[in-house]
């Protein structure tokens, strides 16, 4: 049984024999290739990892991950189509086409929504691509994973009380610029749809492709009157949480000298 690898390897030395190449294909010897899809920053880098893996080149796949049309299909916008891929490892052929490669991630997505899923979903009064792109940006904001239900809790805490979310993460997405590690009051003024600082609510879409984790966390989230948190200045990853404005302003103070202190300054 031939391999995907030398699949390809005989497509890119024979291009010239078609008749030969369908034949191949036809002939259903071909074995499955595994593709590891990874909570990636943007759809273009999930394109980037397909073309490697796939027939189809990066455009192809990004066209169609963008296409309003295609997420229209699916109930989605283009704003937040991204949702639709889950984080896991996968089994395509190397012919497997970008239309073909969405079905099966709708297929793998319905599956996640199970019942479950569903109704914690509905409790806490968003839509199954809000709480994805709640979890996108969750997961920008702590790699723990032990700490994102109370993130999660944070911005949940503040979307009952109608308060923006005010979420860093969400600023380097609209500036596209994610070397930023110190975020300044004139990230803050960005004019985007993504600026949670400037517009209340949750943004258009998610921030990366948020892994499962992540999601879960936010539907089970971890109830507290916390409504603000800042990184620790240990740089452990983890964060302190404060309940008013007067404590997580000392809890910023001790993060920003620490910042100081390593001459980070943006």
């Amino acid at each position: 049984m031939i391999t995907d690898i030398k699949l390809k390897e005989w497509y890119q030395s024979n291009k010239d024999n078609n008749n030969e190449l369908v034949n191949l294909l036809r002939s259903g010897e071909q074995e499955q290739t595994n593709v590891l899809i990874r909570s990636f920053r943007k759809r273009e880098n999930l394109a980037g990892l397909l073309a490697t893996k796939l027939e189809p080149d990066s455009a192809d796949f990004a066209n169609a991950f963008y296409s309003s049309e295609m997420a229209s299909k699916y109930g989605f916008t283009q704003e937040n189509f991204g949702v639709l891929f889950m984080p896991n490892t996968y089994s395509f052929y190397w012919n497997t086409q970008p239309a073909q490669f969405i079905e099966r991630m709708a297929k793998e997505y319905k599956d996640f929504w199970n019942d479950s899923r569903k109704a914690k979903a509905r409790k806490l009064g968003l839509s199954q691509s809000e709480v994805s792109t709640l979890a996108s940006i969750v997961q920008n904001e702590t790699y723990q994973n032990d700490e994102k239900p109370f993130v999660a809790g944070v911005y949940i805490n503040r979307i009952k009380q109608g308060m923006p979310l005010q979420a860093d993460p969400t600023l380097l997405f609209a500036l596209n610029d994610f070397s930023i590690k110190r975020v300044l009051n004139i990230h803050k003024k960005v004019n985007s749809p993504y600026n949670t600082y400037k517009y209340k609510g949750l943004p258009p879409g998610p921030i990366c492709i948020p892994d499962v984790s992540s999601i879960d966390a936010v539907l089970n989230f971890e109830s507290h009157k916390y409504l603000y948190f800042c990184a620790k200045e240990d740089f452990s990853g983890y964060h302190n949480f404060a309940g008013n404005y007067t404590q997580h302003l000392v809890n910023a103070r001790k993060y920003q000298n620490a910042l100081n202190q390593r001459k980070i300054f943006k």
